[in-house]
């Protein structure tokens, strides 16, 4: 007991040390002070306990760090007794292309076996589950529909309600959690980069969003108990019997507030290695439904963006292959378009530049990817997928303004808006987005 708590007071000496020193340091600046942000995982003291004597199967990638050491390494130096590890889309250390298959292996490190939870597995199997007691889900978000990496939460939480297991996240800030903005996804439209019905920007952190679901019935569960089925959220959060031991338990971010601007310590995947493209990411992503270059191959994916066919006076770039994108789109063919690496977001979504690729696109017909399948629905098509509804794809091609666009935002968003105050762990933002 007592090596275990020299342990902790070191690991809380290191974190203290880290958030005072490294140049990365997570903070917020507020009022013309800093206050500095302590992701869930810092808080040992609450989840400890939770932990001890159990069988842990924890989800994680690179980002899951308590200061500079990684949160497996730190539960196994506490004497933890984690007997599995899931790694979303890029794998458990962060390096895998984006869309790349990860194989089960065991991991160098730590000696555990590596299950991956992206491809064609979406969730822990039973088999998977047999040696665990309790499931913790530990990564960084960037607050974005289209980053999978809320699809993978959903389809953990739904794992723990089916294995009646308790499951504890672990949560962190929200880099992109300072204000909402998009359109709504359609559910006939639900897909791995979009399974609810929220803006592209919903503005809430992991442990926010895992209360929504399971609040707003988004996660079908039923219990083999005579349990009602109408459960309140706040008996769901605390339900304990011996025929169902799903719990959820959010630990808290320190100091975080939805007007925080988060500054990320490490990148949460290969081609948001900036915050700039972090701040950009859901406004130019939806190239990623294009034949333009979404900038993938270059120093700054998501700031930079075009195609071969674009006016040549636009900015010139040549996507290559690198260690976040092996073969990217137009790969080693020069591109013009457009650099927004000296550009700031406003905290909004912005088309304009969607908008003005495909005016000065000459080949409209082929603007959009088009699905490989025979007589394809709009439900097919990538761009409809990012874009959560074919109402998008329809707007630009008729010629509609981003205010047009914008506006047709607004009644979806505001009904949104009134469903996520709900479940907010952390004071809100003060503007009006």
């Amino acid at each position: 007991m007592k090596k275990n708590l020299l342990i902790i007071f070191l690991i809380y000496i290191s974190v203290n040390a880290y958030t005072q020193t490294n140049s990365n340091i997570i903070k917020v600046v507020k009022s013309k002070t800093v206050n500095q942000i302590l992701p869930g995982a810092c808080q040992l003291q609450e989840y400890l306990p939770l932990l001890k004597d159990k069988r842990v199967a924890v989800f994680a990638n690179q980002t899951s760090l308590i200061g500079n050491t990684h949160l497996v390494d730190t539960l196994k130096k506490l004497g933890i007794n984690i007997t599995k590890i899931f790694g979303p889309e890029h794998g458990f250390r962060g390096n895998a292309d984006a869309g790349e298959t990860v194989k089960t292996y065991t991991d160098k490190e730590t000696g555990i076996s590596v299950i991956s939870l992206y491809g064609s597995k979406l969730k822990p199997a039973p088999a998977d589950l047999a040696d665990v007691d309790i499931l913790l889900f530990d990564i960084q978000d960037v607050g974005v529909r289209f980053y999978t990496f809320i699809s993978s939460l959903q389809y953990f939480i739904e794992s723990a309600i089916q294995n009646n297991l308790p499951l504890l996240i672990l949560d962190r800030p929200n880099p992109n959690g300072f204000y909402v903005d998009g359109p709504a996804l359609d559910s006939s439209y639900a897909s791995f980069v979009g399974m609810q019905p929220v803006p592209i920007v919903y503005g809430m952190t992991i442990g926010e969003y895992a209360k929504m679901l399971l609040g707003e019935k988004w996660i079908p569960w039923k219990y083999e108990s005579k349990q009602d089925e109408n459960i309140s959220l706040s008996e769901l959060l605390g339900f304990q019997k011996e025929s169902g031991n799903f719990k959820l338990t959010v630990i808290k971010c320190k100091n975080y507030t939805h007007n925080s601007r988060y500054i990320l310590p490490v990148k949460p995947s290969p081609n948001l290695a900036e915050m700039n493209s972090v701040y950009w990411y859901p406004s130019t992503c939806f190239f990623e439904g294009t034949v333009m270059s979404e900038g993938r191959g270059t120093d700054h994916p998501f700031q930079i963006f075009g195609h071969p066919l674009l006016p040549d006076t636009l900015f010139s770039f040549t996507p290559q292959s690198n260690a976040g994108a092996t073969d990217p789109k137009l790969k080693d063919r020069l591109c013009y378009g457009w650099n927004l690496t000296d550009e700031n977001n406003d905290g909004s979504i912005q088309l304009k530049w969607l908008l003005q690729a495909y005016r000065l696109f000459p080949d409209k017909e082929h603007f959009f990817l088009q699905p490989k399948k025979f007589n394809a629905k709009p439900q097919d098509y990538f761009f409809n997928k990012l874009a959560g509804s074919s109402e998008l794809m329809q707007q630009i091609i008729n010629g509609k303004t981003e205010e047009e666009i914008k506006k047709s935002w607004q009644p979806k968003l505001n009904a949104f808006k009134m469903i996520r105050k709900k479940y907010l762990l952390y004071p809100d933002f003060t503007q009006q987005h």
